[in-house]
């Protein structure tokens, strides 16, 4: 089936009307039939109905015109759905949106050309003219078409019209962009419109009736009439095509939100204003664009950056910024700078902007340049029935869940991409988890994760269904389960990090894949488990000895500031006389200077002059100027540095987890710190520890994905170990002073 003979049906049926208006003597003036709705696209289906109009003048009489002109119709066998009103009338009816939305497509029949016209440009004048009331409307009874029909691409029995992404959602793309608020429609939803056209006029010539749904048994057939290999090519064409409409129409949605929630101050700006939040990136009329003069090809992780700088925020990667990033941009070394590992992580860790955007980077061929063995799994339909999406967005999926469990875990960044490649050996002909294995394992090595790592994420690939499995298909109170378990699971952390993904992983599946019941049996077998494996003892790498300027054992209030850019930032190294709220202090003159902290280490070093605490402090910036940074310290010390509020925590985010670690270590109290990255999150967990007078020997910090993970070896001034007490109201008090 192909448009030209969609055309032909149509220009059939417009044959019939008109001899059916003649016959029935209709006036030339003042009377008008009229097509409406997909007749009068012209896009006639082999069982399409004819949805006509007989509109007229308000001071026109028809007589028997609006009954007998519809006989010959019927007799033809064809199906009708029409309607008489005046011209007031069409005004009226227009009020229901469905009615109004039919007639932006009014087309000429027969009669009158002249009321045709009128009545067409009176729709589209009112359409436009009431735009910012109706458009509201119109989205709400979109999505609650969708919660009723599903996706498209996802749907077991799809309905090539009425789903998200079908051509009901192509049709309301086009009443967006008539409204002359946002451009909507682009050459790719046209041609995706088309194709699904084409499909929709398949089905109904198997189904032999109206029928816009595709049964599980037509895709064979279906394959055959589209000239495609087979009923898996079948549903993948079908089902790329609801993808693409489905991106395309949430994009205009977005956009269409933007417009309407814009001050009538910016309307008139010819030029949007640019707003900086990264290098090389900025922000736009709620957009991720590139910034002014940043050139592609100097960065391999913009690409990854822009989108991870997008889905943090969730907003729009705008297409054609990553169109020109995937086009122009360079390509990623091997192994994969840090900047573009962590961009990937806080992407993965996004939540709700993670879909939107994992969708443009598809729709721009932009996964394949960091991750090309995405391609085996993109679209492929689940063998399972109780998963409810194909594979590669039920991927998508679980890492979004995932993101919702990094607080869990100690290693949020290896859950993140174990969610990512857990199912990439699905689309082979052996096992999905033995397949996936080597495959994750050469993935996670190409983006430059240690060899310890690539093995962890090799392993929770291999064997992420077997705590499911066991919880569920054995005792999870005998030793010999928890033993065959123990066999794969080496440690606590991996452990942990099993648990976190097999939840993600149900939790994407469908509803009934992770239940209460089932959860309970999960967390049985993992509590044998974790007993079994004893405390989990944290090992910390001593810290090179660094020398202590001369200017710093002088003086015994002076502070050493020394920046070392890299590749990627800068070290700022800060030596002082060591004290109890050094390390506060140091972190409140960088959170002054709103200075972002990637990662840190602090250690004492003791020689014949005396004790000094050292730390070495990773950021973004290598332009930091040391003696700015030495004098935000001083006036910190001296209390007349004004430092900026921590930020509260959003609703909905994740509480932080403050943990103390009795076993890690016999001479400090350790408290392991999981929270969001927000600036200055370690000034006030140094100030608050320093308020209590409780010093920090060591101190680790780190920023995986959105993710801080801090861990601070504390004792009490003379380096006493803190009691049970102490360490309880230590923890309290970090916990409270975070928001928790």
């Amino acid at each position: 089936m192909t448009a030209a003979q969609r055309q032909t049906r149509a220009t059939s049926a417009d044959e019939l009307c008109r001899e059916a208006y003649a016959a029935s003597a209709g006036p030339a003036a003042g009377v008008a039939l009229v097509a409406v709705g997909g007749y009068g696209r012209g896009e006639l289906a082999p069982h399409s109905d004819l949805d006509v109009v007989l509109v007229h003048d308000d001071d026109v009489a028809l007589g028997d015109l609006g009954h007998t002109l519809w006989y010959p119709l019927w007799d033809s066998g064809r199906r009708l759905d029409h309607s008489v009103r005046s011209m007031a009338e069409m005004l009226d009816a227009a009020t229901d949106l469905r009615v109004a939305l039919g007639l932006l497509d009014a087309r000429h029949l027969a009669g009158d050309p002249g009321l045709t016209l009128r009545l067409r440009t009176t729709m589209l004048a009112d359409w436009r003219r009431q735009a910012r009331t109706r458009l509201p409307e119109l989205k709400a009874i979109t999505h609650k078409r969708h919660d009723v029909t599903g996706e498209l691409a996802h749907a077991s029995v799809p309905d090539v019209k009425e789903a998200e992404g079908g051509l009901r959602d192509a049709g309301v793309l086009k009443a967006i962009e008539a409204s002359w608020l946002v451009d909507a429609s682009t050459p790719a939803l046209e041609a995706a419109r088309q194709m699904l056209l084409d499909v929709r006029d398949e089905v109904h010539e198997l189904a032999g009736r109206p029928s816009d749904r595709i049964a599980p048994e037509m895709w064979g057939s279906l394959a055959e009439r589209l000239d495609l290999t087979g009923a898996e090519a079948a549903q993948r064409h079908v089902r790329s095509l609801g993808r693409r409409i489905a991106h395309l129409s949430r994009l205009a949605w977005r956009r269409t939100d933007a417009v309407l929630a814009r001050t009538t101050g910016e309307k008139g700006r010819r030029t949007p204003a640019l707003e900086r939040i990264a290098p090389g990136i900025a922000l736009s009329r709620g957009e991720v664009v590139l910034d002014a003069g940043t050139k592609p090809g100097d960065d391999p992780s913009l690409l990854l950056r822009a989108a991870a700088e997008a889905a943090s925020r969730d907003a729009v990667l705008a297409p054609t910024t990553a169109a020109r990033l995937v086009r122009e941009g360079a390509e990623l070394p091997v192994p994969w700078p840090a900047t573009a590992r962590d961009a990937l992580v806080r992407l993965l860790a996004s939540g709700p902007g993670l879909l939107p955007v994992w969708e443009t980077l598809d729709e721009v061929d932009g996964i394949e340049t960091f991750l090309p063995e995405w391609e085996q799994i993109r679209l492929l339909p689940h063998a399972s029935a109780i998963h409810r999406f194909t594979v590669d967005r039920h991927v998508v999926e679980t890492c979004a869940e995932a993101g919702g469990l990094i607080r869990t875990v100690r290693r949020p960044d290896l859950l993140l991409v174990a969610a990512l490649l857990h199912d990439i050996g699905k689309g082979s002909l052996h096992d999905h988890s033995v397949a996936g294995e080597p495959l994750a394992r050469k993935i996670v090595a190409r983006m430059g994760f240690a060899d310890l790592d690539a093995e962890v994420v090799a392993s929770l690939v291999r064997w992420h269904l077997l705590l499911a499995d066991l919880a569920t298909t054995r005792d999870p109170d005998d030793p010999a389960t928890t033993a065959e378990l123990l066999t794969h699971v080496p440690d606590a952390a991996s452990l942990e990090l099993l648990r976190a993904l097999t939840e993600a992983d149900a939790r994407a599946a469908s509803p009934a894949a992770w239940t209460t019941w089932r959860a309970s049996l999960v967390d049985r077998l993992v509590s044998r488990a974790g007993q079994a494996l004893g405390a989990e003892v944290t090992h910390v790498t001593p810290a090179g000895s660094l020398p202590v300027p001369d200017a710093v054992r002088r003086d015994p209030g002076a502070v050493s500031v020394e920046i070392t850019p890299h590749g990627v930032g800068a070290t700022v190294t800060v030596i002082a006389a060591d004290r109890v709220g050094l390390l506060a202090d140091v972190a409140g003159g960088l959170a002054a200077l709103r200075v972002p902290v990637h990662a840190a280490r602090a250690w004492a070093q003791v020689d014949s002059d005396g004790e000094w605490g050292v730390s070495a402090w990773e950021v973004p910036d290598a332009y930091l100027d040391a003696s700015v940074v030495r004098e935000r310290i001083r006036r910190v010390v001296e209390g007349t540095q004004r430092l900026p509020d921590l930020p509260a925590r959003p609703e909905g985010e994740l509480p932080p987890i403050v943990e103390v670690r009795p076993d890690a270590s016999r001479a400090s109290l350790v408290l392991e710190i999981r929270t969001s990255d927000r600036p200055g999150v370690v000034h006030r967990v140094l100030t608050t520890l320093a308020r209590l007078g409780l010093t920090v020997a060591s101190a680790h910090v780190s920023t995986l994905g959105p993710q801080a993970v801090d861990v601070f070896y504390v004792q009490e001034v003379g380096g006493v170990r803190p009691t049970e007490e102490r360490a309880a109201a230590a923890a309290h008090a970090v916990r409270t002073a975070l928001g928790g």
